[in-house]
């Protein structure tokens, strides 16, 4: 994480955590997480339930990265809308992983209600478009929704509904799925923590790994102050892979997103933002996406940036995303900002897979890791034990590496993104379901 980390609102919110032992000496144990955030919280969880013996390895605290500072959308189905993933994949392969984003929001539910999760969970996600020319291709896929994969969920809402929603300024219509969550992140992500404690997994923080050794039949987990000797490694580190496993690395890139807080609105204010209380999401090419918190925060992400480095003022960074929606909030004060670095791939689905049948990876969620990072976690367990088939549906996915490899892939990036973005600024960009 950037050397400049300022305290989220999330931080503040959360109950103050216990910090963990960091990992001493040599130990064996089934499966070896590294990562703790919800992706392997979820695998740890799921493995325990399974009968295995795990180890979970974090280089800092649970849910340091983007699980902890996201903006707390839990979508249905995947980060592209169906009827493009079935002009990808064939129509098949795409109900699979429709399919499987149903039941990674199930999941969620499952997990907090399993658990006693306190993490302000609540229900709906509107996305909203900047773009009247979306409008065809989002009936479109509303309706083809409801005829070819019997969901009912989602409903197109009229620019005249989306103004009832919301005072939001220069949207024009949307889509609201009722069956999508939204909650509180980082509660989120300590309760998983809880619960695979409580089920006899072994956290250890501070625990930076920095090789692995693939053996014939085991791997070894090597860390500053100890190793771990395991039969299997599930490689949970997404953004923050980096070169412990090159052969991942290409295949996603680290980019930074930045949140806000304000202070407690009134009832009119919180009404203007949102009248259902949902989450909501823009088509903006560079996204912004927001939702009220249980006092009546707005919590509101807008702006990327793509070095290693954050903004010195986040907060003044966002304002103006914010403001352009919300111009009735310029009085309002800010009283949080944050930063967080996730990862993206380049069709923005998730990369998953596995090396030698040992090393099973999910990565790359781009945006969607709430609810798929939590499905690929537990996925990733019953591939281990040779359950289920939702692993390999996963990893039927093209992915392609970024252009340039590790090295340069960066430049690639940094000129395609600040295009985009430009383009945000002179007539919007859609994000299209179609």
């Amino acid at each position: 994480m950037n050397s400049f980390d300022p305290k989220s609102w999330y931080q503040a919110s959360s109950p103050k955590q216990t910090e963990r032992a960091r990992l001493s000496g040599d130990r064996h144990t089934d499966v070896c997480v590294i990562g703790a955030g919800l992706t392997g919280l979820s695998a740890a969880i799921a493995l325990r339930d399974l009968g295995l013996n795990v180890m979970v390895l974090e280089a800092k605290t649970v849910g340091y990265g983007a699980s902890g500072r996201n903006g707390g959308h839990v979508g249905v189905g995947q980060r592209r809308g169906q009827l493009i993933l079935e002009r990808w994949l064939g129509l098949e392969h795409a109900k699979a992983l429709w399919q499987l984003g149903l039941e990674a929001v199930d999941l969620v539910s499952e997990l907090i209600c399993r658990f006693e999760i306190e993490c302000e969970l609540k229900t709906g996600n509107l996305f909203a478009s900047a773009n009247p020319k979306l409008t065809a291709d989002l009936q479109r896929e509303v309706d083809h929704l409801h005829t070819v994969y019997d969901y009912s969920g989602a409903r197109y809402l009229s620019p005249q509904e989306l103004q009832q929603e919301t005072e939001a300024q220069g949207l024009i219509d949307g889509v609201l799925d009722s069956n999508a969550k939204h909650l509180h992140p980082l509660k989120y992500v300590h309760g998983l923590a809880r619960a695979a404690e409580t089920l006899g997994c072994e956290i250890f923080e501070y625990t930076q790994v920095t090789r692995i050794q693939q053996d014939s039949d085991t791997v070894k987990i090597y860390t500053e102050h100890g190793t771990v000797c395991a039969n299997k490694v599930v490689l949970a580190c997404n953004a923050y892979i980096d070169q412990l496993e090159p052969r991942l690395t290409s295949k996603i890139m680290p980019i930074n997103n930045y949140m806000i807080a304000t202070e407690p609105l009134s009832e009119e204010l919180a009404r203007s933002i949102t009248r259902s209380d949902v989450a909501i999401a823009d088509s903006q090419f560079v996204v912004n996406y927001w939702k009220l918190s249980a006092d009546k925060r707005l919590l509101f992400g807008g702006g990327e940036t793509y070095s290693r480095r954050f903004p010195d003022n986040i907060k003044a960074f966002v304002r103006p995303h914010l403001l352009s929606r919300y111009p009735q909030l310029t009085q309002t004060q800010i009283t949080h900002g944050w930063g967080g670095t996730l990862a993206i791939t380049r069709n923005r689905l998730p990369n998953v897979g596995h090396i030698k049948q040992q090393v099973y990876y999910a990565q790359g969620f781009s945006g969607h890791g709430i609810s798929i990072g939590t499905l690929a976690g537990k996925l990733m367990a019953e591939a281990i034990v040779g359950q289920g088939d939702g692993f390999e549906q996963l990893c039927r996915i093209p992915i392609k590496s970024f252009p340039g490899g590790p090295l340069l892939r960066w430049s690639t990036l940094v000129a395609g993104m600040l295009f985009y973005s430009l383009k945000d600024k002179l007539s919007p960009k859609v994000r299209s379901l179609v």
